[in-house]
């Protein structure tokens, strides 16, 4: 009990000080977890959008695919991409081994199928109610997307929001191919293993208080939508 209230101390005191190290961490590992998010959205929601709405031979193993894709261990992500990236993969030429860059590559990989997945399902849901409608004004299919992507995007900024929490909280594939070097490539989840396992509880615990909130203000912010959205349309 007094090894916690220690740690407790240490990491409220490293937390109230504003220790650089600490928010080195913290602001290293929400760009990554950001730009991943941004371009998995990118990647994820048109997929979503054409697996929702368009009919095509192979449409549904292609559905079985990417439903499987979202229970992509980490590891294995961070293996491919490192083999990818490193000197004697295709990718080596790029130099983005051991770089925010390469743990950007794997936390989009790992994301963006559960991204394309969730919207999919969220915009075959709203074609389902509304497609006899947009059909009789005479929409395109790519109109129709449109209108659908503007319909639910309150529902689909909660899949985004859903996204950037399950990056954020990556630890797996981001210490393969980042290799968790000192204020380069060391997130909040992989500091929080190396300092615990030297022992340094007091910033382990102050990292983990941080990621603790942001988790909680990512699912607040999930929640606050998806009601708003229930009061707008429900």
């Amino acid at each position: 009990m007094a090894i916690f209230g220690d740690a407790f101390a240490t990491a409220l005191a490293l937390l109230i000080g504003g220790d650089p190290q600490l928010f080195g961490i913290v602001s290293l590992s929400l760009q990554v977890s950001l730009a991943a998010t941004l371009i998995a959205a990118t990647i994820g929601l048109p997929i979503g959008a054409a697996l929702a709405l368009a009919r095509f031979p192979g449409r549904q193993p292609i559905v079985v695919i990417l439903n499987a894709l979202m229970g992509l261990p980490p590891v294995v992500v961070g293996l491919v991409v490192y083999l990818l990236l490193s000197r004697a993969g295709p990718l080596g030429s790029l130099g983005l081994l051991f770089t925010p860059g390469a743990m950007i590559v794997a936390q989009t990989v790992l994301i963006a199928p559960i991204l394309a997945a969730l919207a999919r399902q969220t915009l075959e849901d709203a074609w389902a109610e509304h497609c006899d409608q947009l059909r009789s004004l005479g929409a395109t299919l790519l109109q129709s997307a449109a209108t659908l992507l503007w319909d639910t995007r309150y529902a689909l900024v909660t899949v985004v929001l859903a996204g950037f929490g399950r990056a954020a909280a990556e630890v797996g594939a981001v210490i393969i191919v980042g290799g968790n070097i000192a204020g380069v490539t060391r997130t909040m989840t992989t500091a929080i293993a190396l300092e615990t396992s030297k022992g340094d509880l007091g910033l382990a615990l102050a990292l983990g208080i941080v990621l603790l909130a942001v988790v909680l203000a990512v699912n607040a912010a999930a929640s606050g939508l998806k009601n708003l959205s229930v009061r707008r349309y429900g």
